[in-house]
């Protein structure tokens, strides 16, 4: 029974985990190649020509066809000029995309600290509840391994505990998405230090010490021991 137990949550973490890198979806080659206006120059970094575009009455919230403001095309990009510029001229910091992925959880995924600074310094909100799976950037950058990110999020006040519609946190993301190798216990040590709760268990009842060990996570579950 154990043994199924696990073989099926692996493969819902399969499933999580594939679902979850189609969704965060950047503009392809052919869209960028059809961009105009703001979204281009979003894309371009060129901050002198979005305020002349929002000053001749541009509307900085506007959409592409997967939802993506100019905001998320400029976070897309890593060009974090351009985010000030937008958020100065009107931009919404805190807009989600067709998916449901803000800014903060784009750089979050993404691995990139400067943008996600970026993305904070302008008005995101770490605390948000971003994601088809009503999860965090937190819980997402847990789940990679993006152990600096996560420091970043931990240190703006993203909420430790939240859990998503899987039935995870951060820290089980943290193991049950992890390889177990050093940037997934270093994500954990942050984590742990910050005061995540190690006792939330998942829908089978299994702690994320539990998870640990069934891994054969040993640093893992020497961050996690009582």
């Amino acid at each position: 029974m154990f043994i199924r137990s696990m073989a099926a949550l692996a493969g819902l973490a399969v499933v999580a985990l594939g679902e979850g890198a189609r969704a965060q979806t950047p503009p392809s080659a052919a869209e960028i190649a059809a961009y105009r206006g703001l979204h281009a120059a979003a894309q371009q970094g060129d901050a002198a020509e979005l305020r002349r575009l929002a000053q001749a009455g541009a509307n900085p919230n506007a959409r592409d066809g997967a939802g993506r403001t100019p905001l998320h095309v400029a976070c897309f990009a890593r060009r974090q000029d351009a985010m000030r510029a937008l958020v100065d001229a009107g931009a919404d910091p805190r807009a989600v995309d067709n998916q449901d992925y803000d800014c903060i959880t784009i750089a979050a995924v993404a691995d990139d600290p400067p943008t996600l600074r970026a993305a904070i310094a302008v008005g995101g909100n770490p605390r948000q509840v971003t994601s088809p799976y009503k999860g965090t950037a937190l819980i997402a950058a847990a789940h990679l391994g993006h152990d600096e990110v996560v420091k970043i999020l931990i240190d703006a006040g993203a909420p430790l505990d939240h859990v998503n519609n899987l039935g995870w946190t951060a820290l089980i993301e943290a193991v049950i998405l992890g390889d177990g190798g050093r940037r997934h216990q270093e994500t954990v040590r942050h984590l742990v230090r910050a005061g995540a709760n190690r006792d939330i268990a998942d829908r089978n009842g299994k702690t994320p010490y539990d998870l640990a060990q069934a891994r054969g996570y040993t640093a893992i579950m020497a961050l996690l021991k009582p």
